[in-house]
């Protein structure tokens, strides 16, 4: 896999290089499958798993890219976004002319989903930066657990990028069986044991970056997903409970309803005079396993 440089303008486009380097934009309208990964196709082609690479994208203000891949999954790596931010960093960005565009939120909006375990719930509003609140409730040993941040505050790479993937060890064969996780080994995932009536359930590989790795990466998803909006988020995002299915529902209600939202452009920060601008990575090379 490879990242290369694209023009103002062009967005997140993958590109396959296998299938006549047939392009699929990063968009919402190309959602596909959305289960336990965030797929994307066009036109009967498919990309898998894309939401840590978009992640570290977004994460890092890349607005324009082209995701060059040879076959149908972008690597999972070590289960985290924190690779691809590292390579990215060291290469580094080019500032590029063209003002970014930010999907500015100008009223709420929210999707509901009832479930046997209670409700679960994302919502977008009005607001400043680009906040986060998630909370997660998965069986022990995961538990419940809150994270609350602010994207524009700048500590992607060291907040939210080293939270890797986790699994129950109790769902790989099926997760297998559904022709996923196919890379994913006990190095690309934190893989827990559910706590049941016999046995208490545990970490198998620890230990865990953050004490609150898991909603860590329950947020760094959440940028990832929120990217096929086409534009970096501006305003309050909150969630209970969802996953990658209410990410992009919430994705393509937001882009349904063209009143709840505008292009807008804004600086970076108070202090800093000059809007903010569109970047691209440089050139950035994978070699997968």
């Amino acid at each position: 896999m490879r990242l290369i440089p694209a023009p103002a303008g062009s967005g997140i486009v993958f590109r396959r290089s296998d299938l006549d380097n047939f392009e699929i934009p990063a968009t919402g309208r190309n959602v596909a499958r959305v289960s336990y990964a965030t797929s994307l196709m066009r036109q009967g082609v498919l990309i898998q798993t894309t939401e840590h690479l978009l992640s570290a994208l977004i994460g890092l203000g890349v607005d324009n890219i082209i995701v060059e891949i040879d076959n149908l999954e972008v690597p999972i790596l070590d289960g985290s976004s924190l690779p691809y931010v590292s390579a990215i960093l060291t290469t580094g960005l080019k500032r590029q002319r063209r003002k970014r565009e930010y999907l500015r939120i100008l009223k709420p909006v929210e999707v509901r989903e009832n479930s046997p375990c209670g409700e679960k719930f994302i919502g977008v509003y009005p607001g400043e930066g680009y906040s986060i609140h998630y909370s997660i409730d998965f069986p022990e040993p995961i538990g419940r657990d809150t994270f609350i941040g602010d994207l524009e505050a700048g500590a992607y790479a060291n907040l939210i990028a080293p939270a890797r993937t986790f699994g129950f060890k109790e769902d790989e064969a099926m997760l297998r069986d559904m022709g996923l996780i196919r890379g994913v080994s006990d190095d690309s995932a934190i893989i827990v044991t559910r706590t049941t009536p016999s046995q208490t359930g545990t970490i198998l590989n620890g230990p865990l970056r953050f004490p609150d790795e898991f909603v860590r990466h329950k947020v760094l998803d959440l940028i990832g997903d929120l990217a096929l909006a086409g534009r970096r988020i501006w305003g309050r995002v909150v969630a209970e409970r969802a996953g990658h299915a209410m990410h992009t529902a919430l994705v393509q209600k937001l882009l349904r309803d063209r009143s709840a939202w505008e292009l807008a452009h804004r600086c970076e920060s108070a202090e800093e005079a000059e809007p903010a601008t569109n970047a691209s990575a440089s050139s950035i090379v994978w070699q997968h396993a």
